[in-house]
């Protein structure tokens, strides 16, 4: 259970690396010997994916940024010459603008699945809270790659974010000057944002090294929340995670794929491929598709600076879950009553989203604070008091019983276990 290596270099030269560096037994360790949980459903494959996803963001965008030229009068037509004189550039190109898509879109998942298994709950607060940070970053770098192309929604989504911080006091416009390299944005704008955009994402892979290095101290959560007890509790990550999360890939990439040849621009918006113009301002600016929940948070309150801190808090609310759930109890199988509130969260969130891509007029701003308040409301108000007043249903003794459906929740097992190549033996 321990996970520690057995790895033994079989030439001399191997075992003189080994000896001075040994990060073939580190590999060894972390990622084949590795012991997890042996009823993992298929949610626990959107950590390798996101990996995954994030080296394929890294190398695209890399490639992308040799063709790239980050001038204000230059950056739109360097964007078509990518896309029609680069050999693959089209490629590349809609690689990387769905590729961002779909790193979102597993980082909902994945995001999903912690705060439903209660992967935040001691002691994953560290690791919970480095996830929190990954996502935070991701969004800034989102948020300025989004700007590159220099369209008129890039343009004036820029304008409109980076202006949200003049709402704080004191210091706000002096933030805002910063951002924008003067008085609006413009060249130096975009330069400021080309280099963050092309930084960040190795920030984001240094932050996900410590992200794994926590996961490996306690080891992974599991759909029953119950901590591993004993050999009959684990499996190998090698090969029995290595297959599963290699079919979940393809799968995936079979969608990613999909999205990035036959419809490339339907997660995109149309005004993008009309050049940037400070004397145009579009009828509806609207941020790309991920952003829009927290886009109407910011929209549905009246005040600007309550809308920003509104916005940032719905984020930074994350942070401290591991201490706002008083529940006892991990997984939310086991909870009947925490799966009502959970279920409607989550289709709040789907409704906030919505939200932001509406007008911010009539009965969607109405709408929008009552989806505020419920996404509060549930951090706030449900998950303290659910641990106080919830009676949990029955648990398994161990993770092995709960593959082999000895006691516990029969059908929380069920869909524990069938998923899982280790229900096998």
């Amino acid at each position: 259970m321990s996970g520690h290596s057995t790895y033994v270099p079989k030439s001399a030269v191997g075992k003189w690396f080994e000896s001075r560096l040994p990060i073939m037994g580190l590999i060894h360790s972390s990622f084949v010997v590795f012991p997890n949980p042996r009823n993992l459903n298929y949610f626990w494959t959107f950590g390798g994916i996101l990996a995954f996803m994030l080296v394929a963001q890294i190398i695209t965008g890399v490639v992308l940024a040799m063709h790239y030229t980050a001038h204000a009068d230059m950056a739109f037509n360097s964007v078509e010459l990518i896309m029609r004189d680069v050999n693959y550039g089209w490629m590349l190109r809609y690689l990387h603008a769905n590729g961002a898509s779909m790193f979102f879109i597993a980082v909902y998942v994945h995001i999903f699945r912690g705060l439903y298994y209660g992967s935040y709950k001691a002691p994953r607060e560290i690791l919970w809270i480095l996830g929190v940070i990954i996502f935070l970053l991701m969004m800034a770098t989102a948020f300025m790659g989004y700007v590159l192309p220099w369209g008129q929604m890039s343009f004036w989504g820029a304008t409109v974010i980076t202006n949200l911080f003049s709402a704080i006091p004191g210091v706000g416009e002096v933030i805002v000057s910063y951002l924008w390299g003067g008085y609006s944005v413009s060249n130096p704008t975009l330069n400021r944002f080309f280099s963050l955009h092309y930084l960040l994402p190795f920030m984001i892979a240094g932050v996900v090294a410590l992200h794994i290095w926590a996961l490996h101290v306690p080891g992974s959560n599991n759909p029953t929340g119950i901590e591993k007890k004993t050999d009959k509790d684990v499996l190998p990550f090698h090969p029995y995670f290595t297959v599963k999360d290699a079919f979940a890939l393809s799968c995936f990439l079979m969608v990613y794929v999909w999205f990035a040849f036959y419809i490339p621009n339907f997660l995109g918006h149309a005004d993008n491929y009309i050049e940037a113009n400070a004397a145009v301002t579009p009828s509806h600016i609207v941020p790309e598709w991920y952003f829009l929940p927290f886009y109407a948070i910011l929209r549905a309150i009246p005040d600007k600076l309550l809308g920003v801190l509104a916005m940032f808090g719905s984020i930074a609310i994350m942070v401290v879950v591991p201490w706002l759930d008083s529940s006892k109890i991990r997984s939310g199988n086991y909870r009947p009553v925490f799966q009502i509130f959970f279920w409607l969260f989550a289709i709040n969130a789907v409704i906030l989203g919505w939200l932001g891509s509406k007008p911010p007029e009539g009965w969607y701003v109405i709408a929008s604070r009552i989806s505020t308040v419920y996404y509060f409301a549930y951090y706030i108000l449900v998950l303290p008091l659910l641990g106080l007043f919830e009676t949990p249903k029955s648990m398994p003794a161990s993770i092995a019983d709960s593959v082999l459906g000895k006691g516990g929740s029969g059908s929380a097992m069920a869909s524990g276990a069938a998923s899982s190549p280790s229900t096998k033996g």
